[in-house]
């Protein structure tokens, strides 16, 4: 059987998250930023990534403060994310633009969003140079999440990601199966 998958050498498809990265700069302003160049990176301790480029302004705040919160917007914030990721902190209050509130961190030196369903307050425990990208590697020292975004076991009701191909965000679906479940049947286990 013939593979009719293409060739398209090395680009990036892969459909990632859209974060929005909290922290605070020198002066301590609260600054927020999109960012889709991040996941989950290490379970013990509990760790993830973003990758930011040397030039935004949430690069050095977080060098500067050794901590970040990962905001996870609902489907109803994406024109505030979007906003987030086109506008730098160092030319305007995204804050007062978009009309969302600043909550100041209780384990980090970063702040999170009160109208998100879900952040994860992060110590930045180093930072890797990976070219026109700085990989940041925060421990994650608290999740903040609402109920209703973590209790719905049929969809994640708001989370959005991105498709960089496309240049698109979606929205999440319908819950496929339980993990580490549905493949038993593979596996020559029962259910």
């Amino acid at each position: 059987m013939q593979d009719k998958k293409k060739s398209r050498g090395p680009e990036i498809s892969l459909l990632a998250p859209v974060w929005v990265i909290g922290s605070y700069d020198q002066a301590g302003k609260p600054d927020m930023m999109a960012a889709a160049w991040g996941g989950v990176c290490c379970s013990q301790p509990p760790c993830v990534t973003v990758s930011l480029r040397k030039a935004t302004y949430s690069y050095h705040n977080i060098l500067n403060r050794k901590a970040f919160t990962v905001n996870i917007p609902g489907r109803q914030y994406i024109r505030e994310t979007d906003y987030f990721g086109i506008a730098s902190g160092r030319d305007a209050d995204k804050l007062a633009v978009a009309g969302l509130t600043p909550v100041k961190g209780g384990h980090v030196d970063a702040p999170y969003l009160k109208e998100f369903p879900m952040a994860v307050e992060c110590k930045l425990l180093q930072h890797v140079e990976l070219g026109m990208h700085t990989m940041f590697i925060g421990e994650i020292m608290d999740v903040k999440a609402e109920e209703a975004s973590i209790a719905s076991q049929d969809a994640l009701p708001g989370m959005v990601i991105f498709d960089p191909l496309r240049r698109c965000y979606y929205g999440m679906g319908k819950n496929l199966g339980k993990a580490f479940s549905i493949g038993q049947e593979l596996a020559g286990k029962p259910r």
